[in-house]
């Protein structure tokens, strides 16, 4: 009889989304952030899947709409995670090449399923995955047990494996006459078509390619793929309606891969204020992954508050200071799976922390990823039509951010998951 009870709980506390699942809200908040600008006295009216209605509460209509009210507290669209890898843990619970090299791709996605409830339950309705780090497609597969209700998480834009230059990826450092499972999938030349195709046909949404990568001398970060060949990437996935996205830290990486067209440089960790210039003209938008190379620093013995900044945090403040001068778009992205999945908040604190204006910082996770990711016709916005993906949080994220911490209400596609 335990048992049954227990596993009574269980199911109600991993699918709990169903528990709420109405047809109607009226959600009654404080103020309503829509994606762009702050309304106090608004509330939103959701029937099904969809906002219906947006403004003063007099001005709905919400005849047998169950309400609820949330005094003080502040709704917003449902946060779009950027840069996930939601088939990584923290490298300080277990390194990358142990993940790489010795779990099982079944252990994974079972890890995997629960990083995504914990994403959906932090606020992120949707992420961008990408790459599986040497999971295969389990990503595609991690995203259509979501879409068919078997697990409950966020919507998911996936990589597949990505693309990396022989050669230049890991795991490294064994005897050359042993073949090693890689994090990413080698190709260069002609052969790029070939394997942009295959990863397209096999489910990848979006093509991720490591324009540079620590295969110089002494592990210095230099380009891989040359710009003809990243254009070749770049021509092949537009031409079936795809973007690319580009890995890239240094500068001549990051100008190759915007010279051939990329919609996103990951990181750009060693940026100039030359090569922000040119993504603004170019129309290419920026994911720091702050969060990310923060954690790594603190995983290999910075003391933060306590020791001096390393080379590399000073240099990613710098860079990212440059960024928000030149007026790049900078995309809401912290390469959760380096750090705690359920903490992706952790991004637009240290945005914020960097420079960037908290109602910025709510703009980049919520209208701007929408825009970028080619999703702002149905979410990223509170309006009339669009998905209800939403979330309520305790006090105002536009002067302090992580009031986001502080949630109170997450609804995806109309059922609450959160309450």
């Amino acid at each position: 009889m335990r048992l049954y009870v227990v596993f009574i709980l269980l199911c109600f506390y991993l699918f709990q989304g169903k528990a709420y699942a109405q047809s109607e809200y009226l959600i009654v908040p404080q103020q309503v952030f829509d994606g762009e600008v702050m309304h106090p006295g608004w509330a939103v009216l959701v029937r099904q899947d969809k906002i219906v209605g947006t403004g003063p509460l007099s001005s709905l209509k919400a005849v047998g709409a169950e309400r609820i009210n949330l005094k003080g507290a502040t709704l917003l669209p449902g946060l779009i995670e950027g840069h996930s890898h939601l088939l990584l843990h923290p490298y300080n619970e277990t390194a990358w090449d142990e993940q790489i090299l010795k779990e099982s791709d079944a252990l994974r996605v079972a890890r995997a399923t629960v990083h995504a409830q914990k994403t959906l339950l932090a606020g992120f309705t949707t992420v961008r995955d990408l790459g599986s780090e040497g999971a295969g497609y389990a990503d595609v597969g991690l995203k259509q047990a979501i879409e068919q209700g078997i697990i409950p998480g966020p919507r998911m834009l996936v990589a597949g494996r990505a693309i990396v230059a022989t050669g230049s990826y890991g795991p490294k450092g064994f005897d050359s006459d042993f073949e090693v499972m890689l994090g990413a999938e080698p190709a260069d030349g002609n052969n790029l078509i070939k394997v942009v195709r295959d990863q397209i046909g096999k489910g990848a949404d979006i093509v991720k390619v490591y324009a540079d990568y620590r295969w110089g001398i002494n592990e210095k970060p230099m380009p891989t793929f040359s710009t003809e060949e990243l254009k070749l990437i770049v021509e092949t996935a537009r031409s079936s309606g795809r973007p690319v996205v580009a890995h890239a830290s240094t500068v001549e990486g990051m100008r190759r891969a915007i010279e051939a067209g990329v919609e996103t440089i990951e990181h750009g960790d060693y940026g100039t204020a030359e090569i922000f210039n040119l993504m603004k003209q170019k129309g290419v938008a920026l994911c720091p992954t702050i969060a990310a190379g923060d954690a790594v620093s603190q995983y290999k013995g910075w003391k933060k508050n306590t020791l001096p900044e390393p080379t590399r945090i000073q240099a990613k403040k710098k860079s990212f200071a440059e960024a928000l001068k030149a007026g790049v778009t900078i995309c809401a992205g912290g390469d959760v799976g380096v750090f705690p999945h359920g903490d992706n908040v952790r991004e637009l604190e240290m945005m914020v922390a960097y420079g960037m204006k908290p109602v910025d910082a709510l703009r980049s996770a919520t209208s701007v990823n929408a825009q970028v990711f080619h999703l702002s016709d149905s979410i990223g916005r509170i309006l009339p039509g669009m998905k209800a993906d939403l979330i309520v949080v305790n006090g105002d994220p536009a002067t302090d951010v992580s009031a986001l911490r502080k949630l109170l209400l997450v609804m995806k596609d109309g059922v609450i998951y959160k309450r």
